[in-house]
């Protein structure tokens, strides 16, 4: 084992992707909670789908991939929060307009132009080899920045989730906090893109929240395992796909499952001791 550690770390596209891949870990952790109870969750998939059809813009033009796509993928979020605010539509419905017409137009930008060429497929599919320097130092930025914002409105945040109504007497915008959390989760997911891929990405979301939820009940201890989770099934997914040459993507949702897997069943003995 520690001999594939030290061939694992001998390698500088790998150490970029695990810097990259720790960050937007925690941020898609810190964020998923919020998300998975405002019943959001389904908005990284949709997002993450936007984000391919912005790429079929910037990848004929030669102009840069997470450049054209954070704008642009932060203004999808804006629509699909009023969208689903302002009119009948329901949110889940928005998002399956938006998903499913930026991902056809994507595909059809790219085989007019590009054709579907192994850079494509990297941001399809994800890739560690894909990571350049100069995109580290940029994802570990703006993640420090998501952490920032997240931490210095948690109680706002906390408030939003679990009284709305309450959080409105009190004075507090509701509708800054859930476009906070949408643009945030905007730009998280085209910065993990590299890593996983779009067609994955939302599980860095869904997966930890939802594992963590099995067996913890208070928000804070739901953030902080999501986080530690999110961490160790990203690193274990790594060495996985380091090791038995599978994709990277693939693997860390792999990894992703067993644990929630693993959480259910603890659960339900948990549950089933304490009915005994």
């Amino acid at each position: 084992m520690l001999e594939l550690l030290e061939d694992l770390f001998s390698y500088s596209f790998v150490v970029r992707a695990i810097v990259v891949g720790i960050c937007v870990s925690l941020c898609a952790s810190f964020l998923g909670l919020p998300l998975v109870l405002r019943r959001y969750s389904m908005i990284g998939d949709g997002l993450s789908h936007v984000g391919f059809g912005t790429l079929a813009i910037a990848v004929p033009l030669g102009l840069s991939p997470l450049k054209v796509s954070i704008p642009l993928v932060m203004l999808a979020a804006f629509l699909l929060l009023r969208i689903r605010e302002s009119s009948k539509m329901q949110g889940d419905a928005a998002i399956a307009i938006i998903s499913c017409s930026s991902l056809a137009i994507g595909v059809i930008i790219i085989s007019l132009t590009v054709g579907m060429n192994t850079d494509v497929c990297n941001y399809m599919f994800g890739s560690i080899l894909a990571i350049k320097q100069g995109e580290v130092y940029l994802c570990v930025v703006i993640s420090v920045v998501i952490l920032f914002l997240f931490v210095f409105f948690y109680n706002k945040i906390f408030s939003v989730i679990f009284d709305e109504n309450y959080a409105k007497a009190s004075g507090t915008n509701i509708e800054f906090y859930n476009m906070l959390l949408a643009l945030l989760t905007a730009v998280i997911i085209v910065i993990g893109m590299r890593i996983m891929g779009a067609m994955l990405i939302s599980s860095l979301i869904i997966f930890p929240a939802l594992t963590s939820m099995r067996l913890l009940k208070t928000f804070k201890s739901v953030v902080v395992c999501s986080a530690f989770l999110s961490v160790v099934c990203f690193f274990m997914g790594v060495v996985i796909s380091f090791a038995y040459n599978v994709p990277t993507g693939a693997s860390i949702v792999a990894v992703n499952l067993i644990s929630f897997l693993v959480f259910c069943l603890i659960s339900f003995f948990k549950r089933k001791k304490e009915l005994i």
